[in-house]
């Protein structure tokens, strides 16, 4: 608790995001991490390899930019550093894990950006000297704090925030990663499904590079009888998911 409140006092954030939740947001992430780490590894050990499969065969190796940077878990820093000459972080909340990580790198820059914003994927992963964007198990979070704060008076809000982040990564002229979950399951001790969620809103996905589960709220975490397991997709290379480069 003394742990949580001191990210809480001192991770630098802008009010509006403090206001918007996204710092305390932060803060319950990087608690969860620390506690679930065990159970965590083996998604986060997915999640890097599609994203250093996204590496491989790049005509140019300038900027990479990842979008969701968070406590950099499943982003393979070292594996982009060798590749790139610079790196782009991009987030909300920078918590002080990753600044203390990237502190002597002079490759590395960390942008904060509220990614909900319309426009924030161009604005950020659009520029000429970009050749490989990573949306890094974010897209599944981004709805969550505008939905709540609506309390349900637009139904179709999430959906709008989904599609939205998936054609500004549709249309970028650089290779794509996406990494995302996209559905939650509630199950008991004797592996029945109590509950599930679409964490998509709706949105169908094509068909991934690579699949998995992810041990999000081990038993004893959110409940002592339950835990939550979320279906993970990854695509090393979103544009040949989506059928070619042109298509929206």
């Amino acid at each position: 608790m003394l742990v949580d409140l001191f990210h809480y006092l001192t991770t630098p954030a802008p009010w509006s995001h403090r206001r918007r939740g996204y710092l305390r947001e932060s803060v319950l992430l990087l608690s969860r991490s620390r506690r679930c780490r065990t159970a965590w590894e083996p998604h986060l050990t997915r999640a890097r390899a599609v994203i250093m499969r996204a590496c491989e065969g790049l005509p140019r190796y300038r900027t990479v930019v990842v979008l969701g940077s968070g406590l950099l878990d499943d982003v393979p820093l070292d594996h982009l550093a060798r590749r790139f000459t610079h790196i782009r972080l991009v987030d909300a909340v920078h918590p002080w894990p990753t600044r203390w990580t990237v502190r002597h790198r002079p490759d590395v820059t960390l942008v904060t950006a509220d990614l909900t914003r319309p426009g924030a994927v161009p604005d950020h992963g659009g520029g000429p000297e970009i050749d490989l964007v990573i949306s890094a198990n974010l897209l599944s979070q981004l709805p969550i704090l505008p939905v709540d704060g609506s309390g349900g008076a637009d139904p179709q809000l999430g959906g709008r925030i989904v599609r939205a982040h998936l054609d500004g990564l549709s249309r970028l002229a650089a290779r794509v990663c996406l990494v995302t979950d996209v559905l939650q399951t509630e199950e008991d001790r004797d592996g029945r499904v109590t509950d599930r969620l679409d964490l998509l809103h709706g949105v169908p996905l094509p068909t991934p590079d690579a699949a998995w589960t992810w041990d999000l709220a081990p038993f004893g975490e959110a409940a002592r009888h339950r835990r939550l397991v979320h279906r993970v997709h990854g695509y090393a290379d979103w544009h040949a998911a989506l059928g070619g480069p042109d298509r929206p």
